[in-house]
């Protein structure tokens, strides 16, 4: 039986997941560099390292509510050769998971970033697909961002 590792993060009360493959490294966010005419969920840019790498508040992206102000996460992820910054709520953990507690997403959801639910004792974990979090045109605009 086939396991995958995630690291579990929260936007407001709800649990997601990434697939540990997808994540560079999770780094305490402390705000970013506004920039001009940029898509409302991007936050702006950050230097990590002397790499300038644009942070996307996830909880605006996926249009969900998020009531946590001051502490938060940033997920550094690998998309289309590109790091891009997921702004969290938290990050709470590493876990297993077998494919056979993981379950197809709902029919209704209409977003392909939604790749299943995972099962994990009492709770369901939203999977994302990073690589489908943009779509052709908003992954030009964030590239165009140095």
């Amino acid at each position: 039986m086939a396991e995958e590792q995630l690291v579990l993060f929260s936007l407001g009360n709800e649990e997601y997941a990434i697939s540990i493959t997808q994540v560079k490294e999770i780094i305490q966010y402390k705000g970013a560099t506004k920039i001009p005419s940029i898509p409302e969920y991007m936050e702006g840019i950050i230097n990590l390292r002397g790499k300038i790498i644009p942070v996307i508040d996830l909880a605006l992206r996926l249009k969900v509510a998020t009531t946590k102000t001051g502490d938060k996460r940033a997920l550094v992820i690998e998309t289309a050769e590109r790091e891009i910054g997921l702004v969290v709520d938290e990050v709470s953990e590493v876990i297993r998971i077998s494919d056979s507690d993981i379950e197809p997403p709902p029919t209704r959801t209409g977003s392909g970033y939604i790749r299943g639910i995972g099962k994990e004792r009492d709770r369901l974990l939203i999977l994302l697909d990073v690589d489908k979090l943009f779509d052709e045109e908003e992954m030009q605009e964030l590239k165009k961002v140095r």
